[in-house]
């Protein structure tokens, strides 16, 4: 069985998290293609997502495809990190904040931490 890592540690790894979020760059949602080895035409750059439940795509240049392509890797990152920061910030709250009651600890699944 592994051993419950401090609380300090635990609020650590939560301002290291904190820290890497001042550091990300500009946003996007949905995907990117470069479809430039395409027969028949159509665009060679297409960003791809979601809205209201409808697939909108727009045709990008270049330059755009490289910026929209970072956006969308921060983007992802920035997801984890955030699902990462929510599960530190759970654990830390139950270990700071004791249900004085209860007779044997939450598990990860309970914690939503597994």
């Amino acid at each position: 069985m592994k051993k419950t890592p401090s609380l300090s540690s635990l609020q650590k790894q939560y301002e290291r998290g904190r820290r890497q979020l001042s550091q990300v760059g500009y946003l996007s949602h949905g995907s990117v293609q470069a479809r430039t080895n395409r027969s028949g035409g159509g665009a060679g750059y297409q960003w791809t997502r979601k809205v209201a439940r409808k697939t909108i795509t727009l045709a990008l240049t270049q330059a755009q495809f490289r910026a929209f392509q970072k956006a969308v890797a921060n983007y992802r990152r920035l997801q984890r990190q955030i699902q990462k920061m929510e599960q530190l910030s759970r654990t830390i709250i139950f270990q700071q904040y004791p249900h004085p009651s209860r007779q044997k600890p939450l598990s990860k699944k309970v914690l939503g931490t597994n």
